[in-house]
Formats: C-alpha cells, sequence, structure tokens
C-alpha cells in the first residue's frame, strides 16, 4: 500500500513525531492511523526512558495567573539546555502545566513527593473503611490499592488526566520528551488561591 503525503502528515500533527518516523511508522503497520499513532507513542515512550536519566538543570520559573486574579500559580519545569527552555514548544508545556495546576489543585509533582507519613495514613484510613472492612480479606489489598490509585490522580500533578483527554499530564510529558529530544522535569510548584486556609 503506498502512503500517502496526506496520512503522513495527518500523522505527524496527531503525534509531534518527526516526518520520517511518521512514514516508517505507517508503512510498518500498513497504513493504519491508530496501529501508527500506538507504535510511535510505544517508540516515543522507549526513547523518553533513555533520555530520563540525563540532568536536567536548565528550564522555567513560570507563573500563571487565572482570570480574575483569584488563583495564580508558580511552577519550575527543566530541560538539559537553555536554547530549549526558550522554543516556543517547551514555554507552552510549561504554562499548559501551570493552567492543570491552577484547574485541578494538585498538592504533590508524582507519588514520589508524598510523604511516607501522609501515604501510610491514608492507607490506613482506606483499610479501616466499613466497606472495605465488609469484603474477603484476600481482596481488601486490591480495593485499597485501587482507591490510592484513584487518589494519586487527584492529588499527584504526573498522575492527573490532562484537561478532558484520554492520556494523563505524565503521558503529556513523555511525549514532549520524545518530541523535543531533551529530558523533561516537572520540579516543584506552587499554587495560591484568594481566602484559602493558610
Amino acid at each position: 500500500m503506498a502512503i500517502t503525503a496526506e496520512a503522513v502528515k495527518e500523522l505527524r500533527e496527531k503525534t509531534g513525531a518527526g516526518m520520517m518516523d511518521c512514514k516508517r511508522a505507517l508503512d510498518e503497520t500498513g497504513g493504519d492511523m491508530d496501529k501508527a499513532v500506538a507504535l510511535l507513542r510505544q517508540r516515543g515512550l522507549a526513547a523518553a526512558a533513555k533520555k530520563s536519566g540525563r540532568e536536567a538543570r536548565e528550564g522555567l520559573v513560570s507563573s500563571y495567573i487565572h482570570t480574575g486574579g483569584r488563583v495564580g500559580v508558580l511552577i519550575e519545569v527543566n530541560c538539559e539546555t537553555d536554547f530549549v527552555a526558550r522554543t516556543d514548544e517547551f514555554q507552552k508545556l510549561v504554562r499548559d502545566l501551570a493552567m492543570q495546576v491552577a484547574g485541578l489543585a494538585p498538592l504533590y509533582v508524582d507519588i514520589d513527593g508524598i510523604p511516607a507519613e501522609e501515604l501510610s495514613a491514608k492507607k490506613a484510613a482506606l483499610l479501616a473503611d466499613q466497606t472495605v472492612l465488609g469484603k474477603p480479606e484476600a481482596i481488601r489489598e486490591k480495593i485499597v490499592e485501587g482507591q490510592l490509585n484513584k487518589w494519586y490522580k487527584e492529588v499527584c500533578l504526573l498522575e492527573q488526566p490532562f484537561r478532558d483527554e484520554d492520556r494523563s499530564v505524565r503521558d503529556l510529558v513523555t511525549q514532549k520528551i520524545s518530541t523535543i529530544g531533551e529530558n523533561i522535569r516537572v520540579r516543584r510548584f506552587v499554587r495560591f488561591a484568594l481566602g484559602e486556609e493558610m
């Protein structure tokens, strides 16, 4: 099957991958767009995993003030070079992440950022819940694990769904690592809401 330039362009727009990578993915999947997207994502994850060990000390500290001035965010996102930090694509990513923090109010960057005592207290509270105690002992741990995963999506930025999309914020960052070609790391953020408790 001949792969058209329009198909390659469409796949590039969907994934942000390079033209030749898109053409190869379409060739390998017989022109199936969904399979090609999945293949590129899989390859992007592999490329991102290789880059994740590299040091990221450059980047941006950026702010976002929501319309009306009632919510504000300061966020630090790191990359490997100052050159990448100045690109429109990286700056848009940082802004999108700041808006995510403003809108969904996560407490931590990722699961590793949750203090051990808070995590164990949450597990204990879930295990002590009457609905969990009413279940057979063999499945209680799985129920608690499922509830913890749901809680992570509320309190951890990288675990949250990105906007109204199917992908998580972690998937978004991973995709940007594969298209930009550098390690990217959300280092920290702080969110202020007018009138919130101290």
